[in-house]
């Protein structure tokens, strides 16, 4: 009976956090595949524990980093990274220039905003639960998300989202050159 409960948390937890870890893995600097690799080391221990560890999600994103940074250090790695960084999301046939553009501007920022902005959007951390995740204070947290959407908000100038009347999904335009007076 423990076990079935051991696998009923453990699936759970991997049917909700999965991609999300493997989008984290990428904002670490890790590959697509290697992002997979460590998704499923973690998980593999997850799965040997005697029981759900007290917060689960918040253990399984740090057990995720722990492995994720352990995974990078060696320098076939590194090299390979380097390489896939000119591809750091998945290409989508839907995707718009300004998605592109948006992605573009995350993936060239500093690994430490990168990372907070991943983890704040897509896996709805605070700012507490990020600082204990990477043991900074909460303030330092938010001032890289800060600064890190500031940096993405200056690169993105001159897009702008309107909504269509159909369905409410954002459209991005670019913005005409503001106008001169001419002399």
């Amino acid at each position: 009976m423990a076990e079935n409960s051991q696998i009923h948390w453990s699936e759970t937890l991997y049917d909700a956090k999965a991609a999300e870890l493997v989008l984290y893995g990428r904002a670490l600097g890790l590959g697509h595949g290697e992002a997979e690799d460590v998704l499923q080391e973690t998980f593999v221990a997850l799965t040997q524990m005697a029981g759900a560890p007290a917060k689960p999600e918040h253990y399984c994103v740090r057990s995720f980093r722990n492995r994720a940074l352990n995974y990078r250090r060696t320098l076939w790695r590194r090299l390979t990274r380097e390489w896939e960084s000119l591809r750091w999301f998945e290409k989508s046939t839907d995707e718009t220039p300004a998605e592109r553009a948006a992605m573009g501007c995350l993936a060239e920022l500093p690994v430490e905003q990168r990372e907070v902005i991943v983890l704040k959007i897509w896996h709805g951390c605070t700012f507490e639960e990020i600082g204990g995740l990477l043991e900074v204070s909460p303030n330092t947290a938010a001032g890289r998300y800060r600064y890190g959407l500031q940096k993405i908000k200056v690169k993105l100038e001159g897009v702008v989202y309107e909504r269509t009347e159909c369905d409410g999904a954002a459209i991005a335009f670019l913005a005409t050159a503001p106008g001169g007076s001419r002399t």
